[in-house]
């Protein structure tokens, strides 16, 4: 609305003329700029235009070394696994295609492609945060903020010898350092979690069944220790073998006093004192070998001492606990040793990443751009003195003109 009278204005000779000339009926001529009215106008504010050059430089120069805080870049390189016969890359590509919190990854021209979306994935980004506490170190009040922060301050660049280079800015050199370096642990993490071959699936298989076989080994283990306990059987054979020949013992020790006792009849009554001993030894032989041969009574837990008409029984309930012992230990052995075949099948086909350097301390300030802020502002400064200067100019010459004049007190008079 102010540049028209302007330029109507420089082009006009005198400040008597029209500002717009009729060259036909209902046809106005366009304005003009006169370079040479213009170039005076600004010479004559020339102060002025340096008055806000001087204002806008001092003002970013009290920004820049007081306000600004300096940033430091920490540099990390790392060799991607490269695609070659029997490389995994092809089914990790395949997977991460799902992976919705990864991005964009269709289209890939190369490992580094892949590895650059992987690094800018939302998990490992939580992952830093959590690590270094940026959420309080950025003053972030969601964790997504200090993702957003933690994302604009660092960038991953692929070169042309496939080397990526991981940079991160921050305003303390040892922690730029430490998220860089954090990049490249969280990366070679995710990087075997999303490494699923054929041998990782098979390993994981082995281990599930092997965690489950272990489980039941010990409760089989426990159920022949409370059989043990119950039935008082340790080794069934031996205990038998024991028991038959303590039975043969005694049956020897009957036979042996009976006969003595006979050959005493003979010569002696039944009152004689020796055939009353020897008919209560033979009675009491005999009730030993009746507990040994069959006893009714409960045996207290601990007790290896049983009839020998009940060890089929126990013997038979301890061989099961026994066997269901032995079949798991030897199904266990049998999965922990495919478990182990898988683990080294997948640690030779894991994508294997490659540190060139980790990131070290910088000792260089990265930024601000001093020089190029102040000039910046200087360049700010002058287009401001230049705009000012134009449209003091431009009020100036309204106020000159009666009619402009009018038109600026109506106007100033609507707006109070």
């Amino acid at each position: 609305m102010l540049q028209e009278p302007v330029l109507s204005h420089l082009d006009s000779p005198t400040s008597g003329e029209s500002a717009f000339k009729t060259q036909q009926p209902g046809l106005e001529e366009p304005p003009k700029i006169d370079p040479l009215k213009l170039s005076l106008i600004l010479l004559q504010g020339k102060k002025t235009i340096l008055r806000f050059a001087l204002v806008t430089i001092v003002l970013t120069a009290g920004l820049v070394f007081f306000v600004l805080k300096p940033t430091y870049t920490a540099e990390a390189v790392f060799l991607p696994p490269q695609n070659s016969p029997g490389s995994s890359m092809a089914q990790i590509a395949s997977q991460l295609g799902s992976l919705g919190a990864i991005g964009a990854l269709g289209g890939l021209k190369s490992p580094g492609d892949l590895y650059i979306g992987i690094l800018g994935s939302h998990t490992i980004a939580d992952t830093l945060v959590k690590r270094f506490n940026l959420q309080e170190v950025y003053k972030a009040k969601r964790l997504s903020d200090a993702e957003r922060v933690l994302r604009s301050n660092s960038k991953f660049v692929s070169g042309k010898d496939t080397l990526i280079t991981v940079l991160v800015e921050d305003h303390d050199p040892k922690r730029a350092s430490d998220i860089a370096n954090g990049y490249l642990d969280a990366l070679y993490e995710q990087n075997g979690r999303l490494a699923l071959t054929e041998a990782a699936q098979r390993r994981a298989f082995f281990e599930e069944q092997l965690q489950h076989e272990k489980n039941a080994l010990a409760d089989a283990e426990v159920q022949l220790k409370i059989t043990q306990e119950q039935t008082g059987l340790i080794s069934p054979v031996g205990q038998a073998q024991a028991e038959i020949q303590a039975i043969a013992e005694l049956r020897a020790q009957i036979t042996s006093r009976e006969v003595a006792l006979g050959s005493l009849k003979q010569a002696a009554t039944s009152q004689n004192p020796e055939v009353v001993r020897l008919q209560t030894e033979i009675s009491g032989l005999q009730n030993q070998l009746q507990k040994l041969q069959n006893d009714n009574q409960k045996f207290q837990p601990g007790d290896i001492q049983r009839p020998t008409a009940k060890i089929p029984q126990l013997a038979l309930e301890y061989v099961r606990r026994q066997r269901e012992v032995k079949y798991h230990e030897v199904l266990f052995e049998l999965i922990a040793k495919q478990y182990e075949a898988a683990r080294l099948d997948e640690s030779r086909e894991s994508p294997l990443l490659q540190i060139v350097d980790r990131a070290r301390i910088p000792d260089r300030k990265s930024g601000p751009p001093r020089m190029l802020l102040l000039l910046a502002g200087a360049f700010f400064g002058i287009a401001l003195g230049v705009i000012y200067v134009l449209l003091r100019h431009a009020f100036r010459t309204m106020q000159q003109d009666p009619v402009m004049a009018e038109q600026l007190k109506a106007l100033r008079q609507a707006a109070l």
